[in-house]
This record gives structure tokens, sequence and C-alpha cells, in this order.
């Protein structure tokens, strides 16, 4: 039968064993930002400690002065924004990746993804969006933009009103027809119609005024 004395340096032993490697020391604390310079280095104050850190990557809230924020302290000086514990009404609230990020995605896989908010503003030098169907609903919309192209396999508009003003218009395809329920109006200072086979006007009336001169030609001219 074994001894007691012999039983507890056995636990010790195993518990020795067993026993994880210490890590780096690190300690938390709580503090208020008193500056926050464009570099991105932090001024944190924890009641009469004096931090100088820098905001953590998984803290994607930028921090501002006056905000009440989450340290952890590694060494004496390096020290890590964690979180942004508070922060005063009104202020803005930044989501930014860290400095040197490559890309920030938001993916939700086939889960919905809602932005909801009063003013939805995007900003970048380019904008690009890829899916299988798009639809836009607004009671008002306005595009503004210096050149515009679209290329699609079919365009449909329908509305109740459509005004255009352009300095010039130009326009080809190998078919075009149009039609009118009312009036059909031209204003120019010149109108030309050309036609490589035929030209043909049908109407119940047929009006033909010049106020100079009215002038057909052509190798047989038929009336009646």
């Amino acid at each position: 039968m074994p001894s007691s004395s012999s039983t507890s340096a056995g636990s010790v032993t195993r518990a020795r064993a067993h026993r994880p490697a210490d890590g780096t020391f690190a300690e938390w604390c709580v503090g208020v930002i008193e500056d926050a310079t464009p570099g991105g280095e932090l001024q944190v104050r924890s009641g009469g400690l004096q931090l100088r850190a820098r905001r953590a990557a998984s803290c994607l809230l930028e921090p501002a002065a006056g905000d009440s924020v989450a340290c952890l302290r590694c060494a004496p000086q390096e020290a890590w924004v964690l979180a942004v514990l508070h922060r005063d009404e009104g202020s803005a609230h930044v989501l930014r990746a860290a400095a040197g990020a490559a890309e920030l995605r938001i993916e939700s896989g086939d889960a919905p993804l809602a932005l909801q908010g009063g003013q939805i503003v995007l900003t970048g030098r380019r904008l690009e969006a890829r899916v299988e169907q798009a639809r836009v609903v607004a009671d008002q919309a306005e595009l503004l933009g210096r050149q515009l192209s679209v290329v699609a396999g079919r365009i449909k508009a329908v509305g109740q009103f459509l005004s255009t003003v352009m300095d010039r218009v130009q326009h080809f395809s190998h078919g075009h027809t149009r039609t009118t329920e009312g009036i059909d109006r031209v204003a120019a200072t010149h109108v030309e119609v050309a036609a490589d086979a035929l030209l043909r006007m049908d109407a119940e009336h047929a009006l033909v005024n010049g106020r100079s001169l009215v002038k057909a030609r052509g190798a047989q001219i038929h009336f009646g």
C-alpha cells in the first residue's frame, strides 16, 4: 500500500506535468481618450495612468476624443483599445478598418443583408455591383454624371411624361417604328428626309405650304 507521502508527491508531479506554460502577461483597464492623432495613436487616461495606445483590428468603431474605452495593456509602452464603451450622443460613429487592410468585406451567406437609415450615402472612387437581378424603387430619382453608358440586350421604358434636353442627338438602328396617338410635331430651322429606295406619305388630308417656293422634280411626276 503506497504511503501518503508518495501519493502526494505523485499528485504534485502530475499537476506540474499538466500545468500550461506561462503566457504573455496583460492587464485590463478602462480609460478616456484625451487625444486621437491622424496617424492612429491614441492618448488614453485611466485614473492617474497615461497610456499611448493603438486601435485593435477588431475595434471597427474608430475611437475619438472623449470616448470611454476598454484597453489591454501588454507592456509599459504597448496598449491596445479593444472596444468603445461609451460615446456622447450626437457624435458621429465611423466604422473603419485598420490601417493597411487590403479589403473590408461584410458577408451574410444566403441570408438577406439590409441597410436602413434616414439617409444612406456611398462615397468612393468607383462603385461596382454584381447581381443576378436588380430592382430600385423610389418616389423620386435623379442621376447626375458627366458621361453615361448603357449596354443591354433589351431596354424598356414605361412612363407618363418624357422630357429630354440635348445639344446633339445621334441615333442609329436597323429598324425604327414609332406610333403616336395624337399630334406628332417637329419644329426645326432645317428639316431633311432622305430615303434610298422609297419615301411615302399617306394621310386623309395632306397640306404642303411653301411661303416662297414649292418645287417638285423627278423623272416622272403623277398627280391624281
